[in-house]
């Protein structure tokens, strides 16, 4: 990635297979293009015809700040490709992927906020060590923010610069109150996958009590032990589904330790 130009109104950066802008104030959007050039043919109609349209897709992340310590982000990727697996693949599913994702940064920039804030938001780059291409943008948004912002946002008469102390791990993690609760895909999905664990707790206990009430000889052997069998993974599948509704709606801790070993 390699900025190529910054001014009052933002800044644009290349990459070997696409372009990035950012739009003060808090937009960022890019496009990305995998294989495939549209300016190359054989001149032909035939090689005309032939030419695909290369694959593309548009990322684009507002991030608006809402107080000091606290962001609202919406993200889009629109693309023209395999579009199709938007009407199979539930919206949430792709939720579960993008928030972990977000997951993965949200304690590092939380406590990164903090130790900017503490040293100067104009001397960034003597705590921050961004050695790579890839920090391209944020070098660009630090170098834009310093010459424009005076190095921090201008949060006017509404707030002081102070930010707030920091809340218990598993609130600033939160993405229950985060997103689902907001999210019209990822909230109906919570409340029908809840349905769902506690029908299979209710066949469970339902499946033992029949077997428990039913006297010997009333149901046949192979009948009883496959009630005892249901139960049993009913029972097993609830625990799993109130495991998974609770890591990935709920709270999903992010061990950076853990990862990086």
């Amino acid at each position: 990635m390699n900025v190529t130009k910054i001014d009052k109104n933002g800044y644009t950066a290349q990459q070997q297979n696409g372009k990035w802008n950012f739009l003060p104030p808090c937009v960022l959007y890019g496009s990305i293009t995998f294989g495939g050039n549209p300016n190359e043919s054989d001149g032909t109609a035939k090689g005309k015809l032939a030419q695909k349209p290369p694959r593309q897709a548009l990322l684009i992340f507002i991030c608006m700040p809402v107080s000091p310590g606290n962001s609202r982000l919406i993200f889009a990727s629109p693309r023209n490709f395999a579009v199709w697996m938007d009407r199979i693949i539930p919206r949430w599913v792709y939720h579960i992927n993008q928030n972990l994702i977000i997951d993965s940064d949200l304690y590092l920039l939380h406590v990164e906020e903090k130790k900017v804030l503490e040293a100067d938001p104009n001397d960034w780059q003597k705590i921050c060590f961004v050695p790579t291409k890839s920090d391209a943008l944020v070098v660009g948004f630090r170098k834009w923010i310093k010459k424009y912002s005076n190095g921090q946002l201008n949060w006017g008469n509404n707030f002081d610069r102070s930010l707030p102390p920091s809340p218990p791990r598993e609130q600033l993690l939160d993405r229950y109150w985060s997103h689902v609760v907001n999210c019209s895909s990822c909230n109906a999905a919570y409340k029908s996958l809840n349905a769902l664990q506690v029908a299979l707790q209710v066949f469970s206990v339902a499946s033992v009590a029949i077997v428990a009430a039913t006297k010997q000889g009333l149901i046949s052997v192979v009948a009883r032990n496959t009630l005892v069998v249901a139960a049993v993974l009913c029972f097993v599948g609830s625990k799993w589904l109130s495991h998974f509704i609770y890591k990935n709606f709920r709270y999903h801790d992010y061990n950076h330790a853990f990862v990086f070993h």
